[in-house]
């Protein structure tokens, strides 16, 4: 975030010498917005497949359902 808005003076800047540094700004707010973006949206779904991935290699066993101490089975709280 302090990335960013350390950007933004040179992407709306006027006045002398703007003409040179508005792309510069631009760009460095333009590829923090999308990098931030692919970050937060990618993570979990890479996360979901391996999960998935992990759950088919070991033979399908499900998650839904949690064994306490005394052997019975109980429902796992939910996420």
């Amino acid at each position: 975030m302090a990335a960013l808005l350390g950007g933004l003076p040179l992407a709306l800047g006027r006045g002398t010498g703007s003409e040179l540094h508005r792309p510069l700004g631009i760009t460095i707010v333009g590829g923090l917005i999308v990098s931030q973006a692919l970050t937060l949206f990618t993570t979990p779904v890479v996360y979901v497949y391996l999960d998935r991935l992990r759950l088919a290699l070991r033979g399908g066993e499900s998650r839904s359902v949690m064994e306490d101490s005394s052997g019975t089975a109980t429902p796992s709280p939910a996420l």
